[in-house]
This record gives C-alpha cells, sequence and structure tokens, in this order.
C-alpha cells in the first residue's frame, strides 16, 4: 500500500508580504539618510525693467555681480582675473555661447561694463542683461 499512496508536494509559494515590508522599510531609511543641499546663491535684487521679456536660455554662461563687485561664474566665486580666464577657456571652445549678465540693482556700473568688456574681447557678443 506505501507504494500505492504518495505524497504529493506541496506546490512552493513565494510569500510577498516580508517583501513589501523590507522595501519600505529601505526607502524609509534611505529618505531618512538622504542630505538635502542647497545651492549658495548669490544675494541679487535685480533691477524691475517693465517692459523686460523673458531671458530663459539653456546653454548660457551665467555671470552674477553684487553691488561690492563679487562675481560669480556660472554659480562658482570668482574674480575679475578670474573671470578673464574663465571666459578665454569658453571663448576659445565657442563663440555663440550667450552670455547672462545678473547684477544687483545698486551695483556700480563699472563692474558690469567691466564684465561686458572681459566678454566682448573674447568674442563673446550675445551679452544680456537679466531683470525681474
Amino acid at each position: 500500500m506505501s507504494g500505492l499512496y504518495r505524497k504529493r508536494r506541496k506546490r512552493p509559494e513565494m510569500n510577498l508580504v516580508p517583501l513589501i515590508d523590507v522595501l519600505v522599510m529601505l526607502i524609509f531609511f534611505a529618505f531618512v539618510t538622504m542630505q538635502f543641499r542647497t545651492i549658495a546663491t548669490m544675494n541679487l535684487t535685480l533691477p524691475k525693467v517693465e517692459t523686460a521679456g523673458k531671458s530663459e536660455l539653456k546653454e548660457s554662461i551665467t555671470i552674477s555681480i553684487t553691488k561690492e563687485g563679487t562675481v560669480d561664474f556660472n554659480g562658482k566665486p570668482a574674480s575679475m582675473e578670474a573671470l578673464e580666464e574663465l571666459v578665454h577657456q569658453v571663448g576659445s571652445v565657442t563663440k555663440d555661447i550667450p552670455v547672462v549678465i545678473r547684477s544687483d540693482e545698486n551695483t556700480p556700473l563699472r563692474y558690469v561694463t567691466q564684465a561686458m568688456d572681459i566678454c566682448r574681447k573674447q568674442g563673446l557678443n550675445k551679452i544680456r542683461l537679466q531683470s525681474r
């Protein structure tokens, strides 16, 4: 009789509840330990221009100037001398890239014109001034 009676094996099952619990805990752990860093930006109050349009340029160089004359090149601090070298490097690659100059509304005109002059010396003539 033992030869006729065979015990059937139970079909294997995968229990999904523990797997989902582990995945939820991993996601929760990732969010808790994630570091959200803010980009350090210059505190600029752009001048208000009534007739200004939107200046949304995808590929461009951004030069920010504070009222004290400190300069940022694409979000990184630079001096006017370093700005000249950075613009020279970009100008040697392409002359068609637009340059956006952002300055505080109380920035002396000499800083803005100096930045514009540096760009023009390297052949970058697509210069725009950003306003709000």
